[in-house]
């Protein structure tokens, strides 16, 4: 009786789960559904504060937004950006999209739910990125944040929370609670996205910065960059992101899909 008991308690909290199409394919074709157990309004929520504790702390050591006109660069390649998510979401481009620079050494940017963008300066300053190449690091980011990865992700650590916690009752064990916030902001903020993730935010990446006047090869000259400082790195096999070779080779055929996009969009600018 008590396992029938908790196996149905299981099966309603999975039962929650909503199988949903986040955006449109546009031209790379990116039509992989996800499952959602979490809403986006609670996603967003937390990556709100999240975002709002990052860049308090930010502040307060004073890395926050430090260079003006590299501020202004980057909001710049960002408005453009953010002007062609509707290709893919319509509701993206009136999202409360934030934009901020962050001085540190790590080669890091991210764009979290909702539309809240930090870029490093380390990334532009080793990597000596160009307009173009910001615009392929940033595109991929905000693909992350079109596609809601993080909330697909938390929505699968909740899963397997439910999972876990009728197997501990199973076991006689006392169900330690499901902490919401900490597992927004986790995913959020620690945890890598899986190899197909990667692989649609670059995909989607490339049109992004195609419709909005950047050359789409220039992803390929961003991971041919990284590929010289990632010495030592993992075979792809013991890694969640697709290996260097894999990732270049992929970007290379769709920049080339994308290409008359960029070109239409050049005309237009004339």
């Amino acid at each position: 009786m008590r396992m029938r008991v908790l196996i149905a308690v299981l099966a309603l909290g999975l039962a929650g789960c909503q199988t949903v199409r986040t955006t449109q394919p546009g031209a790379v074709g990116v039509e992989r559904e996800q499952s959602m157990l979490i809403s986006s309004q609670q996603i967003n929520q937390g990556a709100a504060q999240a975002y709002r504790e990052v860049l308090a702390e930010a502040k307060k050591k004073s890395e926050l937004n430090r260079d003006p006109a590299q501020v202004a660069r980057v909001r710049a390649v960002a408005d453009r950006l953010i002007k062609q998510t509707g290709t893919f979401r319509p509701d993206a481009p009136g999202w409360a999209w934030e934009v901020n620079v962050i001085s540190s050494k790590e080669l890091n940017a991210w764009c979290m739910p909702g539309g809240k963008i930090a870029f490093y300066t380390g990334l532009i300053d080793k990597l000596q990125l160009t307009d173009p190449e910001i615009a392929a690091v940033m595109g991929h980011e905000i693909a992350h944040a079109l596609r809601e990865d993080g909330r697909e992700r938390a929505s699968q650590a909740m899963a397997q929370g439910i999972a876990l916690s009728v197997i501990g009752a199973l076991a006689g064990l006392s169900p330690s609670g499901m902490d919401l916030t900490q597992l927004v902001l986790n995913v959020t903020l620690n945890l890598p996205n899986s190899r197909a993730h990667e692989t649609e935010a670059d995909r989607i990446g490339v049109e992004l910065a195609a419709r909005a006047g950047f050359d789409p090869r220039a992803a390929v000259h961003v991971w041919e960059k990284m590929a010289k400082l990632a010495n030592g790195a993992p075979p792809e096999i013991l890694s969640t992101h697709p290996a260097p070779a894999t990732r270049i080779a992929d970007l290379k055929v769709y920049a080339a899909r994308v290409e008359p996009l960029y070109e239409a969009a050049r005309q237009e600018k004339k």
